[in-house]
């Protein structure tokens, strides 16, 4: 059963991480160098013949037009043991494309099992934003990683596809 504790406290973070930007947004356009984006994902998973429920957050800075350096942490919650994952990214989102914006990223993630050893991997995604207001988005996208020095005698699978679900925010 989930513990309405966790969250309560994801959601308090969630607020917090928000009210840490102004309102006042830029007059160039979301994925426009100096913009920041925050991020705020919910969504399901599996580990060890369990369902978790995910909840994550993570911030962005576009360095170039559409080429964004971010992090996310992701809490898996509901079942034992608790997963932590912190994934540094670089994205790039094709601005050219008039409506939906598709984007394109790799990344490195660090996952922290509660009694396990931690684990590392490698990652892939692809997917595209979809606009919600003018500085709202709904991303829609696979990710495929690779986990690294894996033990398939504890970690069934080294390697997982799956679909991402995320709400950006632009500043």
């Amino acid at each position: 059963m989930l513990d309405s504790g966790y969250v309560r406290k994801w959601v308090l973070l969630v607020l917090a991480f928000l009210g840490i930007f102004t309102p006042a947004a830029k007059a160039a356009g979301p994925f426009e160098q100096g913009n920041v984006q925050g991020t705020v994902a919910l969504g399901t998973g599996s580990a060890f013949n369990q369902d978790y429920l995910i909840l994550g957050i993570g911030a962005g800075y576009y360095v170039l037009d559409g080429l964004l350096l971010g992090a996310r942490v992701d809490g898996w919650f509901g079942n034992s043991p608790n997963i932590y994952q912190v994934t540094p990214e670089v994205r790039y989102v094709i601005t050219a494309v008039p409506k939906v914006k598709p984007y394109v990223g790799v990344y490195y993630s660090r996952t922290f099992y509660e009694d396990l050893p931690d684990l590392n991997a490698l990652g892939a995604r692809a997917g595209a934003y979809i606009p919600l207001g003018d500085r709202v988005f709904l991303g829609a996208g696979i990710a495929y990683e690779q986990l690294q020095d894996c033990d398939k005698s504890v970690y069934r699978d080294c390697s997982r596809t799956y679909p991402e679900l995320s709400l950006m925010f632009s500043f």
